[in-house]
């Protein structure tokens, strides 16, 4: 069981609403990552928890949720916490520079836990898992240690048909990778009340002229931020997907996708010995 050393709190809008929201990250030793939303009833940070995935990840109860948590949570696997209570004053996330940049800072200044006579656990299939529905694809496959492949083909002249990889080498890369989305469709998702917290410090946009926004951050920065939702999601299951030996495969996938595998994973996964 890992937490922090201290309580920490930090501000920021959403990127939804737009609303300004304050998270407070207290020790705990309950074993479990809860939410406590606006003083309502807590609620565990589980893949059974999860309300919508339509735009981004939405877990909570039938009083209270949490909106866009996915960047929290790979934060959290990143530092290897397992054990952290989360006030919030509003329902939905910071966005803060749209990647998990942020979020490690303020965890690793808190000061993480050692156990220095723990050893970590790692885990790893009992069988391959698969969910494939036309050009999606998510393979959860065991091996001797994590590799984790994504593929996306986006109408982009950058993204088309580009894929990026996940090692120990390049996490920082990973950690920094913002989230993304086609500049020509703000307006119409503003007006339909999303992304209005959107602007060019928390999201690369893709421009019609091939370009962005703003320059990236690494190669294939998008890709990227690809890789860290999906390490967000799969900590849903209740065990850092960085403490897996598997090949994990991901095809032109989302959150929607990566749930759904999530819930099929949890019941298959094995501690190695």
């Amino acid at each position: 069981m890992t937490t922090i050393l201290k309580e920490t709190e930090i501000s920021g809008n959403g990127l939804m609403k737009n609303k300004p929201c304050t998270m407070k990250f207290i020790p705990s030793k309950s074993g479990k990552i809860r939410y406590f939303v606006k003083g309502n009833e807590p609620f565990e940070a589980c893949v059974d928890n999860v309300l919508s995935t339509d735009h981004c990840v939405v877990i909570g109860n039938k009083k209270s949720k949490a909106i866009l948590t996915e960047h929290i949570t790979a934060a959290l696997a990143f530092c290897g916490i397992d054990s952290i209570d989360i006030h919030m004053s509003e329902e939905e996330v910071p966005a803060l520079d749209g990647s998990s940049k942020q979020w490690v800072e303020l965890l690793k200044k808190a000061g993480i836990e050692k156990h220095i006579f723990t050893k970590p656990k790692y885990y790893t299939v009992s069988e391959p898992v698969y969910y494939l529905n036309g050009k999606t694809s998510l393979v959860v496959l065991p091996d001797k240690e994590l590799y984790i492949s994504y593929a996306v083909n986006y109408d982009h002249p950058a993204m088309t048909r580009r894929w990026a990889a996940y090692n120990n080498k390049n996490s920082e890369e990973i950690i920094e990778a913002r989230t993304f989305g086609f500049y020509r469709d703000l307006k119409k998702f503003q007006m339909l009340g999303f992304a209005r917290g959107v602007n060019v410090e928390n999201t690369l946009g893709f421009l019609d002229d091939g370009g962005f926004t703003s320059e990236l951050r690494s190669d294939l920065e998008p890709v990227k931020h690809k890789i860290l939702d999906l390490i967000g999601d799969f900590y849903l299951t209740g065990v850092n997907p960085l403490n897996l030996k598997c090949q994990i495969l991901a095809k032109e996938a989302g959150h929607a996708v990566h749930v759904k595998t999530a819930k099929i994973l949890k019941d298959k996964l094995i501690e190695c010995k």
